[in-house]
């Protein structure tokens, strides 16, 4: 199979790693000094550094047109700022395309008053593409020294289920097919807004007790928040659901969860950010989540406090004494 992965940060460069051991692989990058390093090293120095690149990986540069030539699967490596336009350039495609991003875009101005989710841009902007998502607990890193990782591809679309399994499920890497995409991608942004949460309170030192508090409830508005969306209740069992948010939530490589350490120690949000060197999507789409769980009528505490936190509302010990403090509920709410 010719895979095309447009957009070589770590996520995107370790998926073209992991692929290139079976197939023809085309890593595209839009920073022409990025392309020259990476394919006078054989490596993505930036995001990678020390992994080599398979002989049947392909470094290229220049407009995007060529490296999709011939394509038969594309993968769109970028964060979710910059999905939009990619799946414009991409509306035409023949061949099946998926996106890596974890987030949920923010209200464009004129067009809606909430922000879409990765599948809902596509309908808008390129909906004759049979596309989906590929998702789940995954540190770039580790997906790109071989370790053993399971992810899902997640579309409405048989064939573009199939291609993903095809391109990228192998000795180290199992891929699980799933037709719910909206539960899919709930899935994989609220768990960065959960994240920032669990980082906070591992940064006041609050305990284990309350890191395994934060991941159940926040589990709960997780769901709440994709069966309002019109998700199935069970993918939030599944690998996409709480298999990515026990990772990023607790795992020492989790940006978002760093974010949260770092705003406990009294970091300010921009210093924080500055000094991760990657995206945290969580930073960018907490406020976003919380906008569209309230226009859904959809109660969401632990998200709430990330974003009175991020906006300097509120310090992080008084948003958890907050949320100590809220009435007493049942479990199943």
């Amino acid at each position: 199979m010719k895979i095309c992965v447009l957009g070589a940060g770590a996520w995107g460069t370790a998926l073209a790693i992991n692929a290139a051991g079976q197939h023809q692989v085309t890593l595209w990058a839009r920073d022409a000094v990025q392309v020259e390093a990476m394919a006078a090293a054989r490596e993505n120095a930036r995001y990678l550094h020390g992994i080599p690149f398979p002989a049947s990986l392909t470094v290229q540069g220049g407009e995007s047109s060529s490296a999709l030539a011939g394509a038969e699967l594309v993968i769109v490596a970028t964060p979710m700022a910059a999905l939009r336009e990619q799946l414009g350039v991409l509306r035409h495609s023949a061949c099946p395309v998926a996106w890596l991003a974890k987030g949920v875009e923010p209200a464009q101005a004129g067009a809606s008053d909430v922000g879409l989710l990765a599948h809902e841009i596509q309908a808008r902007v390129a909906p004759g593409l049979c596309a989906g998502v590929l998702s789940g607990p995954s540190f770039a890193q580790e997906v790109a020294q071989g370790r053993p990782t399971a992810l899902v591809a997640a579309s409405p679309v048989a064939a573009v289920r199939e291609a993903l399994v095809a391109a990228f499920h192998g000795p180290a890497l199992r891929v699980y097919a799933n037709e719910d995409i909206v539960g899919v991608e709930v899935g994989g942004a609220v768990k960065n807004v959960l994240a920032i949460a669990t980082g906070l309170a591992d940064g006041l030192a609050l305990g284990l007790n309350a890191r395994a508090a934060l991941i159940t409830r926040g589990l709960a508005e997780m769901t709440r928040f994709g069966v309002a969306l019109g998700a199935r209740p069970d993918t939030f069992m599944g690998l996409s659901g709480l298999g990515d948010l026990v990772l990023t939530a607790t795992g020492d490589l989790s940006r978002n969860r760093k974010v949260g350490l770092l705003l406990a120690q009294g970091r300010t949000l921009s210093q924080a950010v500055d000094s991760l060197g990657h995206v945290a999507e969580g930073v960018y789409c907490a406020r976003t989540v919380v906008q569209r769980a309230r226009h859904l009528g959809i109660e969401m505490p632990i998200s709430d406090s990330v974003v009175a936190v991020l906006d300097g509302r509120v310090k992080p010990a008084d948003a958890v004494a907050e949320l100590m403090g809220r009435e007493p509920g049942v479990e199943s709410a």
